[in-house]
Parts: structure tokens; sequence; C-alpha cells
């Protein structure tokens, strides 16, 4: 037994990397549109800039993107062509309230996101759409301070209330937020927070991470009141952390490193705060806001699924001196010898996909949803745009065959897999194009020339086989 008959294979993107359209459509300005490329943008990533404005000096990549909002019923086509079961994608906040904070949503906005999702449907393409995926109003930053403010529930829930009246129906699976955990590495992309000179960030940052796991159970009790049919899922950038050696002090600091990153799902998924948690809140001095009311909703309206990103394992040790650090999405670890690195310095571990899954299925018995796994590369087009990207075909097969190895023979429940960056988008963490993910290139430069004429790499006919095949056929 593989995959089941309804296995929902596609692709994923997120607006702020792929929409553009900034100005368009009585949209608002987003905090995404304000992180420049270069020096400046991991600051800003950080929380520690407070200009959160475009000056002449900066590029800033998300502000037009690849223009989906205008190439979208192109785009689409092609991930129809390729046989996509359903396609992950994002709500822009700013396009449905511009402010944030407005009592009557922006319907030109909605419209658009009409159009979309009638567009999938009439393919038969599951739309699995984020709420926020590091997309929030910059007026919500300057006038509240981002999710560090209580207020901030009650205006997603306005949003989550439109969303879920309108498309009721029409969207059965939808994700609170993008990549939760991401608040503790990344905290303006992550909750809109600027922090201020010798405030306690940890604090800032936990209280923001306590109103976004509020806000996430307040979404899902308002989902099942108007659709019991709708399906809520939460989610986190996964990726095991391995101890450095056996030693038992390595193996701790290893259980203590993937406590950190589940935390955020084990309140999601079990409704409420691990013991763990509350303990090292506790040594930290960091209060958890609750107020009344609080522990109800997160009990009772816990996730139907959990949703993850993997793109590489980790590397924990005890011993600072062991550490000569590499990257993985954002997350700091060592170098692991027995694996190979992407461009970017990304550890590529095909059976830590496997392994990861099988820590996430067996801690929660929850349904699975892989919503991101891809390789992000520098691709070289032909002068018909044409890329021979077998180092991607490649990547994709390993990691593929591993998640197969994990349903059949190891138990997963798993509802779909959507790769990252199906077609070419901005970089969330450089803001780069020439980091690469998709099947279909698009000419645009990391100075945001080009085109934007799409075109199909090999890795096209190669998912289009794949998911023909139900995962069965992953031969080049």
């Amino acid at each position: 037994m593989g995959f089941k008959t309804d296995f929902l294979w596609g692709g994923a993107t997120a607006a702020n990397q792929s929409e553009g359209g900034y100005n368009k459509g009585g949209r608002g300005l987003a905090n995404v549109d304000v992180v420049p490329t270069g020096e400046d943008r991991g600051p800003i990533i950080r929380g520690k800039v407070k200009h959160l404005a475009f000056d002449e000096d900066h590029f800033y990549p998300a502000k037009n993107a690849i223009d989906m909002y205008t190439h979208f019923k192109e785009d689409i086509a092609l991930f129809a062509e390729m046989g996509f079961k359903a396609y992950r994608f994002s709500i822009g906040w700013t396009r449905i309230f511009p402010n944030g904070d407005e009592n009557e949503p922006n319907e030109e906005g909605l419209a658009f996101y009409d159009e979309m999702i009638d567009e999938l449907l009439k393919y038969g393409i599951e739309p699995v759409v984020t709420i926020t995926h590091f997309d929030m109003p910059i007026h919500l930053i300057n006038a509240y301070g981002g999710w560090r403010n209580r207020k901030l529930v009650d205006f997603y829930g306005n949003l989550v209330t439109v969303l879920f009246n309108r498309y009721k129906g029409k969207v059965k699976y939808w994700i609170t937020f993008n990549e939760i955990n991401m608040i503790l590495h990344a905290p303006f992309m992550g909750a809109g927070l600027v922090f201020e000179e010798g405030e306690n960030e940890e604090q800032v940052m936990y209280t923001a991470a306590h109103h976004e796991l509020v806000a996430s159970a307040l979404a899902t009790k308002i989902a099942r009141e108007i659709d019991p049919d709708i399906k809520i899922g939460c989610m986190i950038a996964a990726g095991q952390y391995y101890p450095n050696t056996p030693n038992p002090e390595d193996v701790r600091k290893a259980q203590v490193d993937n406590q950190s990153n589940y935390f955020f799902v084990d309140v999601q998924a079990r409704g409420e705060y691990p013991a763990y948690a509350l303990k090292e809140l506790e040594r930290k001095g960091i209060e958890v806001p609750f107020v009344e009311g609080d522990k109800e909703l997160l009990k009772e309206n816990t996730v139907d699924y959990v949703s993850f990103s993997y793109y590489s394992s980790r590397v924990s040790s005890a011993d600072p001196s062991a550490y000569e650090s590499t990257s993985g999405n954002i997350f700091p670890t060592i170098k692991n010898p027995y694996l190979e690195r992407s461009e970017w310095g990304w550890q590529i571990d095909p059976l830590g996909f496997r392994i990861t899954m099988n820590e996430l299925y067996g801690r929660y018995q929850l349904p699975l949803f892989v919503v991101e796994n891809g390789l992000g590369a520098k691709d070289v087009p032909d002068e018909n745009g044409y890329v021979e990207d077998d180092y991607r075909i490649e990547y994709l097969q390993k990691h593929i065959a591993e998640m197969k190895n994990a349903v059949e023979e190891d138990g997963v429940d798993l509802l779909g897999y959507t790769s990252w960056g199906c077609i070419d988008i901005v970089s969330a963490s450089s803001g780069q194009m020439s980091k690469r993910y998709g099947y279909i290139y698009v000419d645009r430069d990391d100075a945001g020339e080009g085109s934007l004429k799409r075109s199909k790499k090999k890795s096209f006919d190669w998912y289009k086989k794949v998911i023909a095949s139900n995962g069965e056929d992953l031969s080049n």
C-alpha cells in the first residue's frame, strides 16, 4: 500500500513571495513589503530596525515579486497541466483589511481571491489556504506593536470570520499560521515585532506567541461554527535535532532543542502548555499572559491536522566549541559530516524527512500534511528558458521515496505533499530570485529585472509523472 487514492499532490507559494501588486486593488502596506535585500534584511527580520518604509537606497523584492497578481490564471493552468490535486497559497491580510483594524473588508481584495479560488476549482485543484504567512498590516505594527498586543487576536478573528464565510464550501483545508515557531527566530516576519532598546525580547516573543496560539484556537472555534466540514491545521518549520555524539549531555541538548521546536504544536494539537515549557519559562522569568477563558479556548479547539515544512535536519551539542555553524531555514546547526549541503548550506537529509514524520505522527497521532519541501538552487536556463534541473529531481526523488516509506512501512497518516516554490518565487530568507525552487522558471533576477516569462524546467514533466503515478514512478 502506497499513498491514498485521494492523496493531495501539489505545490506551495506565499502571497508575499509571489503576488506582488502591493499597491493594487485597495491593498494596504504589509510588513513584508518593506523588507529589503542586502545587509539590512537580516536585522529587520529579527526586529532590530525601526525604519519601516521604502527608501531609494534599497530594493524591496516583495513589492512586485513574480506578479502572480496578474499572472495567476496562467500559473494555475501550468499547475493543472502538471496534474496538481492541491495548491497551497496564502491570503494577503492587507488585501482583505488594508490597515488590519477596519470593521468592513475590502471587497476588491476578496474578489481577487474569489477569482483565484474559482480558477483552482475549475481544474479540480483543492485550495489549501494559509491565513497568515509572514504577512501583516504595517498599521498593526505601528499602532499596536504587532502580535505583542492582545488586540490582534480580535483583528485576526475578524479576518478569519470573513474568510470562512466567504469561502464556505470552496475551501476545506486551512492553516492558521505559517511556521509559527519562526516567532523565536524571525520575530518581525513571524509576528510584526520591532524591539525597543533594552526590553526583554524573549518576554515579548513569548507574549506574541501566546496571542497567536490563542488566535489559532479562536480561528478553529469560528471555523467549526461556520462550517463543520472545514479542516484546520497548524504548521511548524520541522526538522529533527540529532545529538552530535552519544554523550548524554549532547542527547539531552538535542531533546531540549526538539522540545523548543514542538512547543507550539504541543499547544495547538494537545490544547495546553506542556509542563516542560512552563518550567522553562518560569526559570527564565517569562510570564505567559493568560486571561480568563484562554485555557478553555486552547483545550476545546485543537487542530485537525499538523502541517509542516521540511528542508533539513539539525545537530545539537552541549559543547559550544563543537559548533562550526551552517544554517537551515534560519535555524543554526552544527555541520553534519554525513550529509551533503545545498548551495545555501542547508543539510540534505532525505532519511531525516522520514525520521521527522515519525516523530510528529508518534507525538500527536493526527494526520500530517507536508506543505513545504524542496531544493533552492541557482538554475541556469537556455535561450528558451529551459532548465536541466536534474539536481532538483534527485533531491525530490530521495525525499518522496522516504516519505513513501514513512506512509507504507511506518503507518504515518499523510494527507498530501505540496512542494515549496512550485514556481520560482522570491526567497523569504534572502530576498533573492536566484534561490529557485520551482518546476517553472520565471524570468526575473535578484534586482527585479526580467520579462516575468514563465517556462517549464525538466522537473516539470518529472513531477507530472510522479503525480500521475501517485508517487509510484520516481524515475528520471
